[in-house]
C-alpha cells in the first residue's frame, strides 16, 4: 500500500511540474520562497538593527561577520544547489533512487564542511576578523559576534541543503517553513538578549546561533516524516566520487558566487575602514538594505529553477523558455518599483539602521547607486540560476563570478585609487548594470537553440552537465 501512494504522488507531482501553466508554477513555487528570503534577510537586518544602538563600531562587526555568513553559505549552497539541481532532473527523467543518493551525500559533505570552518574559524579568529575588514575598533565586536556565528556553522551549511532541496523537489513550502520560523524567532532573540537582559552583541550572536539550529531541526521534519523523495538517512550516503563530483561542479557556481561574496565584502570593508568606523556601518546597512531587496528576484529565481530543471530533464524545453521569460517579466515589475521607493527614500532608510551623519552621508549615494544597478539584476540572476539549473556549470560559473569578482572587486580598487570614496560608493551599481549587459548574450544565445520538446540535447551539453 504504502509502495502505490509514493507512485501516486510521483506521478501527481510529475504532471504537477512538466503540465501546470509555468506563470502559476512559478508563482506557486516562488511565492513561500520569496517569504522565507525576506523573513531571512529580514533577521539579519534584525541584527544590524539592534546592534546599531550599541554604536558605529559595533554596527560596523555586523558587516564584517556577514563576510564569515557568507563563506559558509558558500559551501551550503554549493552542495544544496548541487544536490538540488541533479536531484531535479533526476526526478524528471523518473530516477528516484538516484534522487535519495545525491540528497544524502550533499547532506553529509555540508555538516563536514561547516565543521571544518568552525574549527579553522576559531583557531585563527583574530586573523580572520582582520581579513574580513575588521579594524582595530571594531575587533572586540567582530571577534564576540564571529565566535557564536562559528559554533552555528553546521547548521547554516545543513540547512541550506534541506532548504535546496525541498525546493527542486517542489516543496518551497516546507522550506518556507523551516527559514522563516528561525527568522522570526531571531528577531525576538534579538529584542530580548539585546534590549531585555543588556548582552550586547554577544546576545545577538547566540539569538542567531540557537536559531539557527531550530531552522535545521524544523527543516530536516518533512524528511524524517517521509515526505519527500530525496533522503537524509545515512544508508544512502557513500564516497561515490562521480557523485560527489557532479554534485561539486553544479554547485561551483553558487560556491562562486557566494565565495566572491565574502571577498567582494572583504575588499569593501577594508578599502571602507580607510574612511573611518562610519564608512565601515555605511557599506554594511547599505548591503543589508539592498540584498533584502534582491530577495524577490532571488525568491522568484528559486521558483524558475526546480521549474527549469525538472523540465529539462523531461525533455519539456518550450517550458523551460517560458519560464524564463515569464520570471524575469515579473521580476522586473517588482523591482523598478522596489527601486524607485529605496532611490527617494534612501537617507531615511539608512538612519532607521544608524542616527549618524557621517553613516547617512556615505551610505544615501551608494544605495542610490545601487537601486538604478538592482533594475538589472533580474536578467543576470535568472540567466545565473537557469544555466545551473540545467547543469551547464560552467557558463553558470563563469556568469557568477562577474559581478562579485570580475567586475566589482577591481572596479571598487580603481575607483577607490581615482575618486576616493565616491568611486567605492559606486562601484557597485556600475557593476549590476554591466553584469546584466554582459549576461543578455549567453541567455540569448541558448533560448534561440533550444530544440524541440523531447528531441535530446546536443553532445557538447551533455558533457558540460556531466
Amino acid at each position: 500500500m504504502q509502495g502505490n501512494n509514493e507512485k501516486e504522488s510521483a506521478k501527481a507531482q510529475y504532471q504537477r511540474m512538466t503540465e501546470q501553466p509555468v506563470s502559476v508554477l512559478i508563482r506557486q513555487l516562488s511565492a513561500p520562497t520569496i517569504v522565507s528570503m525576506l523573513v531571512t534577510n529580514l533577521y539579519n537586518m534584525a541584527d544590524t538593527y539592534f546592534v546599531s544602538s550599541l554604536g558605529t563600531s559595533a554596527s560596523g562587526a555586523t558587516g564584517v561577520v556577514f563576510g564569515l555568513m557568507s563563506i559558509l553559505q558558500a559551501f551550503g549552497f554549493m552542495f544544496g544547489h548541487g544536490a538540488g539541481s541533479n536531484i531535479s532532473r533526476q526526478l524528471g527523467a523518473r530516477d528516484a533512487a538516484s534522487a535519495k543518493h545525491y540528497s544524502a551525500v550533499s547532506f553529509y559533505l555540508s555538516i563536514f564542511a561547516g565543521l571544518a570552518v568552525l574549527v579553522l574559524g576559531l583557531v585563527f579568529l583574530n586573523p580572520l576578523m582582520r581579513l574580513l575588514g575588521s579594524t582595530d575598533t571594531i575587533l572586540p565586536y567582530a571577534r564576540t559576534y564571529a565566535f557564536w556565528i562559528l559554533l552555528a556553522a553546521p547548521a547554516m551549511t545543513s540547512a541550506c541543503v534541506m532548504n535546496n532541496i525541498l525546493r527542486y523537489e517542489g516543496m518551497a513550502f516546507y522550506a518556507m517553513l523551516g527559514l522563516t520560523s528561525g527568522g522570526i524567532l531571531n528577531i525576538f532573540g534579538d529584542a530580548l538578549l539585546i534590549r531585555g537582559f543588556g548582552m550586547g552583541i554577544e546576545g545577538a550572536g547566540i539569538s542567531t546561533a540557537v536559531t539557527q539550529y531550530i531552522s535545521c531541526v524544523i527543516l530536516a521534519l518533512p524528511y524524517l516524516r517521509g515526505k519527500t523523495r530525496s533522503s537524509l538517512s545515512p544508508r544512502y550516503f557513500s564516497l561515490d566520487f562521480p557523485v560527489i563530483g557532479n554534485v561539486c561542479l553544479t554547485g561551483t557556481p553558487s560556491l562562486v558566487r557566494q565565495g566572491l561574496g565574502a571577498v567582494s565584502t572583504m575588499v569593501m570593508n577594508n578599502l571602507a575602514g580607510g574612511y573611518g568606523d562610519a564608512a565601515v556601518a555605511a557599506v554594511s546597512i547599505v548591503n543589508r538594505v539592498v540584498l533584502f531587496l534582491n530577495c524577490v528576484t532571488i525568491g522568484i529565481g528559486q521558483g524558475f529553477q526546480p521549474v527549469s530543471a525538472f523540465n529539462f530533464g523531461a525533455r519539456k524545453y518550450s517550458r523551460v523558455k517560458g519560464g524564463f521569460f515569464f520570471s524575469l517579466k515579473y521580476a522586473e515589475g517588482i523591482m523598478v518599483a522596489l527601486g524607485v521607493l529605496a532611490f527617494v527614500f534612501a537617507p531615511d532608510i539608512i538612519r532607521l539602521f544608524r542616527e549618524d551623519p557621517e553613516v547617512i552621508a556615505v551610505g544615501t549615494p551608494m544605495m542610490r547607486l545601487q537601486c538604478a544597478g538592482i533594475v538589472f539584476s533580474p536578467l543576470s540572476v535568472f540567466g545565473d540560476m537557469m544555466f545551473q539549473s540545467i547543469g551547464k556549470a560552467k557558463t553558470s560559473a563563469f556568469l557568477a563570478t562577474m559581478r562579485r569578482g570580475i567586475l566589482l572587486i577591481p572596479a571598487a580598487l580603481v575607483l577607490n585609487a581615482l575618486f576616493g570614496l565616491n568611486g567605492l560608493e559606486f562601484s557597485q551599481g556600475i557593476c549590476d548594470v554591466l553584469t546584466g549587459l554582459v549576461t543578455l548574450p549567453f541567455v540569448a544565445a541558448f533560448l534561440r537553440h533550444l530544440p524541440a520538446d523531447g528531441t535530446p540535447m546536443q553532445r557538447e551539453h551533455r558533457a558540460e552537465a556531466s
